[in-house]
C-alpha cells in the first residue's frame, strides 16, 4: 500500500484501520486527505483479509473541517474545477464509504465537523466518546453539504432535526447524538478505541455475502419502491442461499456452535 501523510493505515486480526493523522491539530481535511482516504478505501475493499474497517482520528479530533487554505483557494477556483475536485475527492471518499460491502464504524472523539461530519455518516455505525460533537456548519460559510449528509440525516434523525443541523449549523452533543440515534453507543475516551475494535470484531465475524446483499437493500430501498424491492431481494435471496455461507450458517444453527463464514 502506498505511503500516505495525512492518513495512517493498519491491519490487524481481520479489521483495517484508517486514522485521520495530519500534522495539524484539528485533523482537517484537504483534497490530498480525502484522495489518499480513497486509495486506502480502495485497498482495504478489495484484500479478502480485512472483514471490517475502522474510520478514526489521531489525537484530540475525529476531523474538525475542511483546511483553511484549501477554502481560501476555492475562492479562486474556477466552477469546474471546484466541482471537479469534490466530486473526485471528497465525494468519492463519502462514495466509498457508504457502497463498501464490509461494516464500516466512524469512532468519533472530539469534533466532526463538516467534512468529518458527512464522512462518519457515510458510515455503517458511529461510536462516540463523550466529548464527541458532530455539526454541519456549512451554512455558516453560505454553502451546502455537498457529501450525503443532506440525504442521510432526515433518514437517521428525521427532517426536523436534520433541518437545525443543516440550516442552522446547530451543534449536537455526544449525549444528544445519543439519544436522537445519530450514534449507536457514547463511551468515555480512554475506551473508544478498545470498543471500536469489540464492536468492529463483532462486525467481523457476520456472513460477509449476507451483510454486503443487506447493507445494499437497506440503502437501496431508500431510493425506490416496495415493489422493486420484492423483485430485488428474492433475486439476491436466491444468490445467497446457494452459498457456502448459507450452508455454513444452516449448519452453525442446527448444530449450536458458533459459524464461520468464508465470504463464498
Amino acid at each position: 500500500m502506498a505511503d500516505f501523510e495525512d492518513i495512517a493505515i493498519a491491519i490487524e486480526d481481520g479489521i483495517g484501520t484508517i486514522s485521520f493523522d495530519r500534522a495539524d491539530a484539528n485533523n482537517t481535511s484537504r483534497p490530498q486527505t480525502l484522495r489518499e482516504l480513497c486509495s486506502a478505501l480502495d485497498s482495504l475493499e478489495t484484500d479478502d483479509s480485512v472483514r471490517a474497517l475502522i474510520l478514526r482520528g489521531e489525537g484530540k479530533h475525529f476531523s474538525a473541517g475542511a483546511d483553511f487554505t484549501f477554502l481560501d483557494e476555492l475562492t479562486r477556483t474556477p466552477p469546474a474545477q471546484i466541482k471537479s475536485t469534490i466530486y473526485t475527492h471528497f465525494q468519492g471518499a463519502a462514495r466509498r464509504l457508504y457502497r463498501c460491502p464490509k461494516p464500516t464504524i466512524a469512532l468519533v472523539s472530539g469534533a466532526a465537523v463538516t467534512v468529518g461530519c458527512e464522512l462518519a455518516l457515510a458510515c455503517d455505525f458511529r461510536i462516540a466518546s463523550e466529548d464527541a460533537m458532530f455539526q454541519e456548519s456549512w451554512i455558516n460559510l453560505g454553502i451546502l453539504p455537498p457529501l450525503g449528509g443532506m440525504f442521510l440525516l432526515p433518514r437517521i434523525v428525521g427532517l426536523a432535526r436534520a433541518k437545525e443541523m443543516c440550516l442552522r449549523g446547530r451543534r449536537v452533543k455526544a449525549d444528544e447524538a445519543l439519544r436522537i440515534g445519530l450514534v449507536s453507543e457514547v463511551v468515555p475516551g480512554e475506551t473508544l478505541d478498545e470498543r471500536g475494535r469489540e464492536f468492529a470484531a463483532e462486525c467481523a465475524e457476520i456472513a460477509p455475502l449476507g451483510y454486503a446483499a443487506i447493507k445494499e437493500a437497506l440503502h437501496r430501498g431508500l431510493e425506490t419502491t416496495m415493489e422493486a424491492e420484492w423483485t430485488a431481494n428474492v433475486a439476491n435471496q436466491a444468490i445467497l442461499i446457494d452459498s457456502e455461507d448459507f450452508a455454513e450458517g444452516l449448519d452453525a444453527v442446527k448444530n449450536r456452535r458458533k459459524p464461520s463464514y468464508s465470504g463464498r
